[in-house]
């Protein structure tokens, strides 16, 4: 599959995310903020970053972005978009996913090995996982914390749409311990973790990230 890989001013896991789609067995399409064109691809990955500097809101300004209005129509088409760590917070703010990310509880920067509960493996990024399994991922945010009113936290839990769940210690204060979401169709996703600093047994955490990627060949095969 080619799966692109936009790069936002701002973005630092841009190249980490292109080296996690090529483990994960696809090619990797680098994207720039300003195209108006996907150019084909299969699916689509936001990277970790602080994409123009964070200024107003992380990630409010991104969703202007010209590839940012044919990510959103590919995406309700049906597209595969993966939101990681301030793709995740761009994804909020071009309300393809619910919600919104703030400032961690203790108001610090956090970087560190995060344990987590997959609990729904029915997306396109997800379906390499068994359901409910524990893996330890990379975590490094600053404004990481999702929150939103109850009625939307209940609608997540009840539709299923709860992707991933802090497992252990709640490291930034989200609600519900929620790691990371998807839209109703599925195949949207928001992390705010870093799958793709865990893909290989040489750097990082291990490979438990490495499930994200290889999933878009299973997602195609079902």
């Amino acid at each position: 599959m080619r799966v692109g890989v936009v790069t936002f001013p701002g973005s630092l896991d841009d190249v980490d995310a292109q080296r996690a789609v090529q483990v994960g067995g696809h090619e990797a399409v680098a994207l720039w903020h300003g195209d108006h064109d996907l150019r084909g691809v299969d699916a689509v990955v936001l990277p970790g970053g602080f994409s123009y500097g964070d200024y107003l809101r992380c990630g409010a300004i991104s969703r202007f972005s010209p590839v940012m209005t044919e990510v959103v129509e590919a995406a309700r088409r049906g597209l595969p978009v993966l939101g990681i760590c301030n793709g995740f917070q761009i994804l909020c703010e071009s309300r393809l996913l619910p919600g919104a990310l703030i400032r961690n509880q203790r108001q610090k920067f956090l970087c560190l090995d995060q344990p987590l509960t997959i609990e729904n493996n029915r997306t396109p990024w997800t379906s390499a996982y068994a359901e409910g399994a524990e893996v330890v991922i990379a975590l490094k945010n600053g404004e990481g914390a999702f929150v939103a009113d109850e009625e939307t936290l209940d609608r997540l839990e009840g539709e299923g749409q709860v992707v991933a769940r802090y497992r252990g210690q709640n490291p930034n204060g989200s609600l519900r311990d929620i790691a990371g979401i998807c839209n109703e169709r599925g195949n949207v996703v928001g992390l705010m973790p870093h799958p793709e600093h865990s893909v290989e047994e040489l750097t990082g955490t291990g490979t438990d990230g490495l499930g994200f990627f290889t999933s878009l060949a299973a997602s195609v095969l079902a």
